[in-house]
């Protein structure tokens, strides 16, 4: 356990480090969900008017702020699987792989990095949303749950993105992979618009969505009362899945060596 500690720490900051180094980057992931947040907020900001539009009186700001950090989760995360690729195109990952290091620390390292990013961009989100104007009835406890939901939403997807990685070995497959899937589970979900005026099958849909899981912990959590038992099967719900995928995801090694 403990070597499996160690190594997962090392790799995390090897991956940390390797962001630090590129400034450009860093602040694209920062500046993007800031636009989402802000463009969206004032492109729908009257769609709260509509009869049905469930927002407790709040504004769509505050309704959009839990959507766009599990939508920034969402796309970082699904992106993951391409340090896998490059480090297979230099040979990094076979060095890897030959060495002493757990393939479960290879997992970690990555999901652990992408959770840290995450947090980041949850921190940067929440800090415009407020500057904007949106103001939570219950700050600390709905930022507490919006970080573990847009973390395990992040493991989730980083898993299934190395997964990918691992089995295609193409950067243009995993591209390809995760545009198919992250908008339609941005818009099948109620991210941006609620639920309760979409058709009743994407309702049905929603409720499989773990994107819509983190969605709703996050939203319920900063709302004025919250309805816990709306968010503990949903953020159980995402700590399984998560522990799931990064099963498969350690397992993707191993088809990855006996195709090597």
């Amino acid at each position: 356990m403990t070597t499996l500690v160690t190594h997962s720490t090392l790799l995390t900051k090897r991956s940390l480090t390797a962001l630090l180094r590129q400034p450009a980057f860093v602040l694209i992931t920062l500046i993007q969900p800031a636009i989402w947040l802000l463009l969206f907020g004032a492109l729908f900001e009257d769609v709260v008017q509509i009869p049905g539009f469930g927002t407790g009186g709040r504004s769509y700001l505050e309704f959009l702020t839990p959507g766009v950090v599990a939508m920034t989760a969402l796309f970082s995360a699904a992106w993951a699987g391409t340090v896998y690729i490059e480090d297979m195109n230099l040979g990094v990952m076979d060095r890897l792989l030959a060495s002493p290091v757990r393939r479960g620390a290879m997992i970690n390292g990555t999901v652990v990095y992408q959770g840290i990013v995450s947090i980041v961009q949850t921190v940067v989100i929440i800090l415009i949303a407020y500057a904007a104007g949106a103001r939570f009835e219950r700050p600390l406890v709905g930022t507490g749950l919006t970080f573990v939901s847009a973390a395990l939403l992040t493991v989730v997807f980083a898993a299934m993105s190395n997964a990918v990685a691992l089995l295609s070995r193409d950067q243009n497959a995993l591209i390809g992979i995760s545009q198919l899937l992250s908008l339609p589970l941005v818009f099948l979900s109620s991210a941006i618009m609620d639920p309760e005026l979409a058709p009743t099958w994407l309702q049905n849909i929603a409720t499989y969505n773990p994107l819509d899981w983190a969605v709703v912990v996050s939203r319920e959590g900063l709302s004025t009362s919250t309805d816990w038992a709306a968010v503990w099967p949903r953020l159980g719900a995402l700590a399984a899945l998560a522990v799931v995928m990064s099963s498969l995801a350690t397992q993707a090694f191993r088809a990855y060596q006996r195709s090597a």
